[in-house]
C-alpha cells in the first residue's frame, strides 16, 4: 500500500525522433500523402544453403509486411562487399597523416535519407571504453587494434575509431579507408596523448570537450555500468545516421551490472542499437585470465571464515562470471557475438568483419503512422518459390512524441510508457529501496529518487519559475502481480534563488510503500511536464524475512545521510497521506526527516548520519546493543568512531532498537572509502555487520 509521498522530480525523455534505420523522411514543397510518414529501412541476408550470398535478386522477389499489414518497398539497393586478401600496408609515413582535431568529433558524418552514403563497403566501429578498462587492458586492446588494422583491413572495409572517457563519447576518426591515419590514431592512444580519465575535473572548472555524451554532476558517475550502458546507447544512436550495417567492436574489461544499476537502461541500449542497426560486438580485453582463488597481488588478501569455507574464491568466480554476462547480453541480442576468455583479441574484430558480407537494402514508407512507441513486427520473405535462408531486424519500436497532448493524452501517454518494453532512458535517474520491519509481517520500504536539477525546464509562471514533474511506479511480485503503485504530480515553485541552485543541485522525490517478505520487481518514471522527457528506472529487489535470522542480529537497511529536513520548510511536500507518512516512515521523527544520500558522495564540509534499526523479537525485554562505523582505505582503517551503547527500545513485540550516528567527516582526505557498521549483542552473542563503498569529495 502507499504510505508517503515526498517532493522531487525525475525525467522521462521527449519522444526523440526515430533515428538511425528509422528515419523521417523530408518535408516536400509538394503536399504528398508520404510527406511526414516514416521510412524505415532493413538491411537483409540472403544466402543459398552453402552459406554463400544470394545476388541478383529485385524488390519484386521480396514481400514485406508490418504488423500483418503489405508494406510497398520504395528504396531497393545490394551492398556487394568484395573480400579479397588484405594486403599489408607500407610502412607508416607521418608526413601523410593530417594533425588530430582540437576537439574530437561528436556525431558521425551522416546521409541523405534514402540514399546510400557508403556503397559496397563493411562499416566496423572500434570503440575503447577507457572507463572499464586497467591500462594493461587497455595496451592489449590498441595493440590487437592496430594489428588488425595491419594486416586483417580488407579493402571492403571502412573503420570508425571512438573511445569513451573522461564521462563522453567522442569520434576520434569517422569512417575511412586510410590505414595510415587510423594507425596514426591508435599509436596516439597507445603512448596515453589526450588521456584524462585518471585526472579531469568533472565541475565547472572543466571545458567543453564538444562531446555528446556526458553529464557534470559527478555524483551520478558514480553509477559507472548504467554510464557505460548509456554511453554505448549514445554510440549506436551516432551510427544510427547510416542506413548501411554497422558493427560497434567493444572493447572492456567486462561490465558488471549490480543491484543499484538501473535496468532500464541495459533495454534501452539494446533497443537503441536494434533501430540503428548496430550489432555489438564486445571483447573482454583481459583475454584469458587464471585467477589465483583468493586474488592476486594486486589486492590484499580477504580475512574471515569465508577465506577457508571456499566463500571467497566463489564470490571471486562469481564476479568474474557476472561481468562477462552483461557482455554475452549485448552481443546475443543484437545480432553480434561476444569474444571471452581469448588471448587474440584481433579474433572478436575478425569474427564482426565476416559476419557482414554481401546484404540488400530494403526501403519502405511504414504505412502506420501512429508515434506510439509500441513495437512493430516485420516479416520479409522471398517470391516465386525462391528458397534461401534470410536474415533481417524483426522489428523496431515506433517514435515516441510528446507534443500538443490533452490532460487525458498525457496521462495516457505516461501509463503507456510504463507499459513499454523499450524502456525511456532520456533522464539522468538515481534510486534507493530501504526496508524497515513494522511488526511481524509488514515492512515499510521507502523509496527515494534523485535527478541532476540541470535536466529539468523551468516556465515563467506569474512571476515565478516552475517546474511540473509527473511520477508513476509499479512494484510486481515474483508472479508478475501488481503488489503496489504510486502515481504523483508536484508543482516546484522557485524563487531566483533556488532557480539558480536547481541548476547545480540534484532534486529528490521520495515515497513509499508496505510490502511483505519477498521478491519484487520495480519499475518507476518520472515526466518532466515542460518538455515531456522521461526517465525510467528498473531494478529488482528482495525483502527478506528477517523473522528467520538467528544466527546474526536482525537489521534493517542501513540509510546513509548527509541531510536532515525540517517538514514544515519542505518546498516539495506532497499532502496526501502526509500524517500517516509522519507516523509510519523510520526516517521521519521529531519533525524533520532524513533524506538518503542515494549516491553515497559526501561532502567534507557536512557531517553524515546514519540510521538504522536492529530487532529482538525473541527476546522478553530489549538487551543492551552496542554499535560503532568503520571507515576502510584499502585495507587500512582510516576511522572508527567510539562504541555506542543503545539501552533503549521501542514498545513494541519487536523490541525495535533504532541506531543513530553524526560524524564529521572533515578530517579524512577526500577519496573512496568502505563504510562499515558493527552491531554486537553482548548478552545474546550475536552480531551484525553491514559495508558499502562512500565517495568523500572536498
Amino acid at each position: 500500500m502507499r504510505s508517503i509521498a515526498l517532493f522531487l522530480s525525475i525525467v522521462l525523455a521527449a519522444p526523440a525522433q526515430q533515428v538511425g534505420q528509422n528515419a523521417t523522411s523530408p518535408s516536400s514543397t509538394t503536399a504528398t500523402f508520404q510527406s511526414n510518414s516514416q521510412l524505415v529501412i532493413e538491411t537483409v541476408s540472403v544466402k543459398d544453403k552453402n552459406g554463400k550470398p544470394v545476388e541478383n535478386l529485385s524488390a519484386k522477389d521480396f514481400t514485406v509486411t508490418e504488423d500483418g499489414a503489405p508494406q510497398t518497398v520504395r528504396f531497393f539497393e545490394y551492398q556487394k562487399l568484395h573480400d579479397v586478401a588484405p594486403q599489408m600496408p607500407s610502412a607508416l609515413q607521418p608526413e601523410r597523416v593530417a594533425p588530430l582535431p582540437k576537439l574530437p568529433k561528436s556525431q558521425v558524418a551522416p546521409e541523405p535519407p534514402g540514399n546510400v552514403k557508403y556503397q559496397d563497403r563493411r562499416l566496423l566501429a572500434l570503440y575503447f571504453d577507457m572507463s572499464a578498462m586497467p591500462e594493461p587492458d587497455e595496451l592489449r586492446a590498441f595493440t590487437a587494434a592496430r594489428k588488425f588494422v595491419q594486416t586483417q583491413m580488407t579493402p571492403s572495409d571502412l573503420m570508425a575509431l571512438m573511445v569513451y572517457q573522461a564521462g563522453a563519447v567522442q569520434i576520434l576518426q569517422d569512417f575511412t579507408d586510410d590505414r595510415d591515419r587510423l594507425l596514426s590514431i591508435i599509436e596516439t592512444l597507445i603512448v596515453g596523448e589526450d588521456q584524462n580519465s585518471g585526472d579531469t575535473a568533472n565541475d565547472a572548472s572543466s571545458a567543453d570537450a564538444g562531446a555528446a555524451f556526458g553529464q557534470d554532476d559527478s555524483e551520478f558517475n558514480i553509477f559507472n555500468s548504467d554510464r557505460q550502458l548509456s554511453a554505448l546507447q549514445t554510440a549506436a544512436k551516432m551510427l544510427g545516421s547510416l542506413s548501411e550495417k554497422k558493427a560497434l567492436i567493444y572493447f572492456a574489461s567486462g561490465l558488471r551490472l549490480n543491484g543499484v544499476d538501473n535496468q532500464a537502461q541495459l533495454h534501452a541500449t539494446i533497443n537503441a542499437a536494434i533501430r540503428a542497426g548496430v550489432s555489438f560486438w564486445p571483447i573482454d580485453a583481459r583475454g584469458l585470465v587464471a585467477e589465483a582463488p583468493l586474488g592476486d597481488a594486486t589486492k590484499g588478501s580477504p580475512g574471515g571464515i569465508a577465506m577457508y569455507t571456499g566463500a571467497s574464491a566463489m564470490a571471486v568466480r562469481d564476479n568474474f562470471q557476472r561481468s562477462q554476462d552483461t557482455l554475452w547480453a549485448l552481443a546475443a541480442d543484437t545480432g553480434g557475438k561476444a569474444l571471452l576468455d581469448y588471448n587474440d583479441l584481433t579474433k572478436g574484430m575478425t569474427q564482426a568483419q565476416e559476419a557482414i558480407s554481401s546484404y540488400y537494402l530494403i526501403g519502405y514508407y511504414t504505412s502506420n503512422a501512429a508515434l506510439d512507441g509500441k513495437f512493430r513486427r516485420i516479416k520479409i520473405s522471398l517470391n516465386n518459390g525462391l528458397t534461401a535462408s534470410i536474415d533481417y531486424r524483426q522489428g523496431y519500436f515506433a517514435g515516441k512524441q510528446f507534443g500538443k497532448f490533452t490532460t487525458a493524452e498525457k496521462e495516457r501517454q505516461l501509463e503507456d510508457a510504463l507499459l513499454l518494453g523499450d524502456p525511456i532512458t532520456e533522464l539522468t535517474i538515481a534510486l534507493e529501496l530501504d526496508y524497515f520491519q513494522l511488526n511481524r509481517a509488514e515492512y515499510f520500504v521507502p523509496l527515494v529518487v534523485k535527478i541532476p536539477g540541470s535536466e529539468l525546464a523551468l516556465a515563467k509562471r506569474g512571476g515565478a519559475e516552475h517546474t511540473l514533474l509527473d511520477f508513476i511506479g509499479e512494484i510486481k511480485d515474483d508472479f508478475g502481480t501488481t503488489v503496489s503503485n504510486v502515481r504523483d504530480k508536484v508543482d516546484v515553485k522557485l524563487s531566483d534563488a533556488t532557480a539558480a541552485e536547481l541548476a547545480k543541485r540534484p532534486i529528490q522525490y521520495d515515497t513509499g510503500f508496505t510490502l511483505l517478505p519477498g521478491k519484487y520487481k520495480l519499475k518507476f518514471l518520472a515526466r518532466d511536464a515542460e518538455t515531456g522527457r522521461v526517465g525510467t528506472y528498473e531494478a529488482p529487489f528482495v525483502i527478506p524475512n528477517l523473522n528467520k535470522e538467528d544466527k546474526r542480529i536482525p537489521i534493517s537497511s542501513v540509510v546513509l545521510s548527509s541531510q536532515r529536513v525540517e517538514l514544515k520548510d519542505a518546498l516539495y511536500n506532497a499532502a496526501k497521506d502526509k500524517g500517516k507518512a509522519e507516523t509510519v516512515n523510520p526516517l521521519v521523527q521529531e519533525g524533520q526527516k532524513l533524506i538518503p544520500s542515494v549516491t553515497r558522495v559526501f561532502s567534507k564540509g557536512r557531517d553524515m548520519y546514519i540510521y538504522l534499526q536492529a530487532y529482538q523479537p525473541g527476546a522478553e525485554s530489549a538487551q543492551p546493543l552496542v554499535a560503532f562505523v568503520t571507515f576502510y582505505r584499502g585495507q587500512a582503517k582510516a576511522f572508527e568512531t567510539p562504541p555506542l551503547e543503545v539501552t533503549e527500545a521501542l514498545s513494541n513485540r519487536l523490541k525495535t532498537t533504532p541506531l543513530k550516528f553524526s560524524l564529521s567527516l572533515s578530517k579524512l582526505p577526500p577519496g573512496q572509502y568502505n563504510c562499515q557498521v558493527t552491531i554486537l549483542d553482548p548478552t545474546g552473542q550475536k552480531a551484525a555487520f553491514w559495508q558499502a563503498p562512500v565517495m568523500l569529495v572536498p
